[in-house]
């Protein structure tokens, strides 16, 4: 069911992404593109079976000690059909690592359903403050909150989370951290 993205199916994933994000939390089209030249990047599509249309995608960033889902989506044509759920967890069932995700503060009943969509797949809402930096040049940062696959983590647990996003995923330096 889920495939890895050939780099031919890229637009039609770029555009459920531009559909599915907040302007500030996705990177423009070119510095998405650089990102399939970073062999720790990857993202797992589910392609509609009659159409052979990408239907949902699910981006991640593989460390050697965590597994980053950065964006994850579904077009809103088949949205609420079960095609998320399935995807997530037929990617989480083959990983070995902690593995966690960011998720918005849940302000709002769409937060909260996307939350509970979570919870209900295993992950656990961890309290600690976290902003993500900006994803790309002219992007603001957001206040968000990390969710961790199978157990809440400590907060010096949290703090290694952070700190790898930071500096492998959004590339701020140990001086800006501080």
């Amino acid at each position: 069911m889920v495939e890895l993205l050939k780099f031919e199916d890229f637009d039609q994933m770029y555009s459920i992404m531009e559909q599915s994000f907040p302007y500030d939390e996705y990177r423009g089209y070119e510095g998405q593109k650089q990102l399939f030249e970073n062999p720790e990047y990857k993202v797992f599509i589910h392609r509609n079976e009659e159409k052979k249309e990408i239907d949902g995608f699910l981006s991640a960033w593989e460390f050697d000690d965590i597994l980053f889902f950065e964006h994850f989506a579904v077009s809103s044509k088949v949205r609420n059909g079960g095609i998320g759920g399935r995807m997530l967890r037929e990617v989480l069932a083959n990983v070995n690592k902690m593995t966690c995700l960011e998720v918005e503060l849940p302000e709002g009943e769409l937060e909260k359903r996307r939350i509970s969509f979570y919870e209900r797949n295993g992950f656990c809402y961890n309290p600690y403050p976290y902003t993500q930096p900006s994803i790309a040049p002219g992007r603001e940062p957001i206040p968000l909150r990390i969710m961790t696959y199978q157990r809440a983590v400590t907060e010096a647990e949290y703090q290694k989370i952070k700190n790898l996003l930071y500096r492998r995923v959004y590339h701020v330096s140990e001086q800006q951290m501080k």
